[in-house]
C-alpha cells in the first residue's frame, strides 16, 4: 500500500520564503495542504491545520503568535520562522509549546546555526579577543540586527558571561543573508562567515525541521535540536 506523502501547511504563503518553501516542498516530494495568507479566513484555517502533519510559518510576529495558539488549542506541531518577536510574544510562544511541539529558529540554514556553534567554540578558546558581528541583508529586511545576527551574538553571549557582541547591520540591494564573526586579538584575528545564496536553503531546513518536530512531544525546539548540535 502507498503510504501518503508527509503534508504541510504554508503560513504566509504569499510572501517571498512562503513562495520558496511550497517550490522546495514540491521538489522533495512533500504535499502542500493549504497556503494560508492574511485574507484567510479562521474556519479555512482551522480545516487546513487540521489537516496537515505540520505547519511552517514565515509571516510576520503577531500572525506567528496566533499561529502558535491555534496549534497549541490543536495540538499540532508548528515551524516558525518568522524573526523580530517582543518579549511578551516570546513568552506567549513558549506558554504554547507546553501543549504541542513547537520549533522556533531565526534562521532555518543549518550552515548558519552550525556558524554559531562555531562562534561560541572561538570565542570561549580565544578569551581575550575582541568579537563583532556583522549582518548583511537586502534593503527590505525590516528588523536590524537580523534574528540570526542576534543568534550569533546569543550564543557568544552564553559563553561569554552573558556579554554580547557588537553588531552592525547593513542593507543594501538584494543580499539573501551574509553573517560573519570576527575575532581580533594581539597580532591575529579569526573570521567566521556564512552566506546564504538563495533562500532555498532556509525553506529545505524548514521542511527538515517540519519532518523532525513530528515525532516530538510536547516543548519548544530549535535547529540545533534538528541538528542534533
Amino acid at each position: 500500500m502507498k503510504r501518503a506523502p508527509f503534508s504541510i501547511a504554508i503560513v504566509g504563503a504569499d510572501g517571498r520564503m512562503g513562495a520558496a518553501v511550497a517550490l522546495a516542498a514540491a521538489a522533495a516530494g512533500v504535499s502542500v495542504v493549504a497556503k494560508l495568507t492574511r485574507a484567510t479566513r479562521p474556519a479555512q484555517r482551522e480545516r487546513a491545520l487540521r489537516a496537515c502533519a505540520c505547519a511552517i510559518d514565515f509571516s510576520a510576529p503577531a500572525a506567528s503568535v496566533a499561529l502558535a495558539a491555534d496549534a497549541a488549542r490543536l495540538r499540532r506541531p508548528a515551524v516558525i520562522g518568522t524573526t523580530g518577536f517582543t518579549p511578551a510574544q516570546d513568552r506567549r510562544i513558549r506558554a504554547f509549546s507546553r501543549r504541542t511541539a513547537l520549533l522556533v529558529a531565526p534562521n532555518m540554514s543549518p550552515g548558519l546555526n552550525v556558524l554559531a556553534r562555531l562562534a561560541a567554540l572561538a570565542a570561549e578558546a580565544l578569551s581575550d579577543f575582541d568579537v563583532d558581528i556583522v549582518d548583511v541583508h537586502h534593503r527590505r529586511k525590516r528588523d536590524a540586527p537580523s534574528g540570526s545576527a542576534r543568534l550569533l551574538a546569543a550564543a557568544v553571549a552564553g559563553v561569554r558571561g552573558g556579554r554580547r557582541p557588537a553588531i552592525s547591520s547593513l542593507r543594501a540591494g538584494d543580499v539573501v543573508g551574509d553573517h560573519s564573526v570576527l575575532l581580533a586579538g594581539p597580532g591575529e584575528r579569526l573570521e567566521l562567515a556564512h552566506r546564504a545564496q538563495s533562500r532555498d536553503i532556509f525553506a529545505r531546513g524548514a521542511i527538515r525541521a517540519a519532518r523532525w518536530l513530528c515525532a516530538r512531544r510536547p516543548g519548544l525546539y530549535t535547529m540545533n535540536d534538528v541538528l542534533g548540535l
